[in-house]
């Protein structure tokens, strides 16, 4: 009998979250597809594995034996396909940002490792990216682990990489582009969108969140989100509505990209990857990375600025949620740790 890792992985999160909704929801599945496989697993194996209700779920006798087993299996197979591509295989590193050069790192990384094959995705979104990383397509991602929920983080690493400044996208004929720089209590009189209808970027709607409500905005209707530079543009002109964004953004025809001042918000940008991940592309990242903080300053706090409070615990190595120190999969690895690449 050949037991798939796909559907031990089912088993098991259904297992600790004994809720099939929630449990396809964390691995970015449809409900009807999760229900599948795990009928799947019960033909398979000759058993019940739960006991379903219309108010709860449970696990059986042979459903609890098999949960310890197949943990450990998916661990050694976790950890054997680490091992493998690191020694083999390209770095996939999502960079989040569609239709966009690659970030600095990515290009001094592959500077320092000449003779390492480094692929970029502009697929965007942390909270599609880690899905994807549990699923071994992806191995490292750019974005804001901040955001993310607590079962999210579980079995990640994440180095803080720079301060980013926020701004808005606006269409060129917007009232806020005759602005150079754009107030947060001006900001209050137009709604903010901050991708709500997209679950890729969960991470970034919650920062938009924080922001709103630190500041008394107003958040705008989610809609169906753009997918590449065109339809970002053609999408702004629909809905006219101020897209939050990175004052680094660029490169959407017919917008124009205003900073937000007083005070100057800030977010965190994380390269994220999963615990134990070994790779010399991500030590050239990591590297990468030391050499642009020491430069550039990429972690200094400007003056008059906000940073919202679980970006600031990443930032000092905290649990973003509960404000503790952190270890195992959420501990910081500080690039200067890193070895040189040679």
């Amino acid at each position: 009998m050949d037991l798939h890792p796909r559907l031990l992985r089912v088993f098991v999160t259904v297992a600790e979250e004994l809720h099939f909704g929630r449990a396809a929801a964390r691995l970015y599945m449809a409900q009807q597809a999760l229900s599948r496989d795990v009928r799947r697993l019960e033909e398979q194996l000759g058993a019940a594995l739960f006991t379903r209700s219309t108010r709860r779920v449970e696990l059986t006798p042979a459903g609890a034996r098999l949960l310890s087993g197949a943990r450990r299996l998916l661990a050694l197979h976790d950890e054997l396909v680490a091992e493998l591509s690191g020694a083999r295989g390209p770095l996939l590193v999502d960079v989040n940002m569609q239709g966009h050069e690659p970030p600095r790192p990515l290009v001094r990384a592959r500077e320092l490792a000449p003779g390492v094959e480094i692929l970029a995705r502009f697929h965007g979104g942390l909270a599609s990216g880690v899905a994807a990383m549990r699923e071994g397509r992806l191995d490292v991602s750019f974005g804001r682990f901040a955001g993310l929920p607590a079962y999210m983080r579980k079995g990640l690493a994440q180095v803080p990489v720079r301060l980013d400044p926020l701004a808005v996208l606006v269409p060129e004929d917007h009232p806020l582009a005759a602005l150079e720089e754009v107030p947060l209590g001006v900001l209050a009189d137009f709604p903010l969108d901050a991708m709500a209808g997209n679950p890729a970027t969960t991470e970034w709607t919650e920062l938009g969140e924080r922001l709103a409500e630190e500041f008394r905005l107003t958040l705008a209707t989610p809609h169906a989100p753009p997918v590449g530079s065109h339809e970002m543009g053609l999408y702004l002109q629909r809905h006219r509505e101020p897209v939050l964004a990175t004052a680094k953004i660029g490169g959407i025809p017919g917008a124009v990209v205003r900073p937000l001042v007083d005070p100057m918000p800030l977010t965190l940008e994380n390269l994220v990857f999963p615990e134990g991940l070994r790779h010399p592309g991500l030590d050239a990242l990591l590297q990468a990375v030391t050499e642009f903080q020491r430069v550039g300053g990429w972690l200094r706090r400007p003056p008059h600025s906000w940073l919202p409070e679980a970006d600031e615990a990443v930032l000092s190595g905290r649990d973003p949620v509960t404000g503790m120190a952190v270890s195992g999969g959420q501990q910081n690895r500080h690039p200067q740790d890193t070895p040189k690449i040679i």
